[in-house]
């Protein structure tokens, strides 16, 4: 979706102008960098919500917020899901590459981020955190793309992303409470009620 991709790129612009500060970068070579961290989040996202559809389809259908979506109702097949979840991994494997060999050695790991987040809600009350972990590490992620090193300083960033995202996440996710108590899904509006969960999400 569109939308989603445009909601993670802020983060990783943000990364980007701080890392590019003193850099030494000419226009044209930041262009191109710029370029290929814009493929990489985009196709890293894609994967990422594409794969989240993909496991949770059967949770989808039953939930009466979600059993409109694409997979649910059929309007796309689990195979093409799976198929297009590969591609976009790859996509952001070979981006990565073009960034820098540092990049693409942490790409996997990065991979392994925002998918684990989808298996969160199965076992763990923290799967907000996980998901704000997965759009926190992309301020991180492009100043390793422009700096090839990553310095404590972004690290903060990383944390206010992740903690933003994740008190966002507590709020959406209290649309779900009836649901996750009756399918037995872990959350913090589930674990804390509604009231509990809005003030840990402030």
């Amino acid at each position: 979706k569109f939308e989603h991709s445009v909601f993670a790129l802020p983060f990783a612009g943000a990364g980007a102008l701080l890392a590019v500060r003193d850099a030494g970068y000419n226009v044209a070579g930041l262009t191109y960098k710029l370029a290929w961290i814009v493929v990489a989040m985009v196709a890293a996202r894609s994967a990422a919500m594409a794969f989240n559809r993909l496991l949770d389809a059967d949770i989808d259908a039953r939930n009466p917020r979600t059993k409109m979506r694409h997979i649910p109702t059929g309007l796309l097949s689990k195979q093409f899901t799976w198929v297009f979840t590969g591609i976009a991994a790859f996509v952001f494997i070979f981006a990565a590459r073009m960034l820098n060999r540092t990049c693409f050695m942490l790409a996997p790991v990065a991979l392994g981020v925002v998918f684990f987040y989808s298996f969160t809600k199965r076992f763990t009350t923290w799967s907000h955190i996980m998901l704000g972990l997965s759009l926190g590490i992309a301020p991180a992620a492009a100043w390793i793309a422009l700096r090839d090193s990553l310095d404590p300083r972004i690290v903060w960033l990383t944390v206010a992303v992740t903690l933003w995202t994740a008190g966002f996440d507590v709020i959406y996710s209290c649309q779900d409470y009836e649901f996750d108590v009756s399918a037995g899904l872990f959350s913090i509006p589930r674990r804390f009620g509604i009231r509990g969960a809005l003030i840990i999400s402030k």
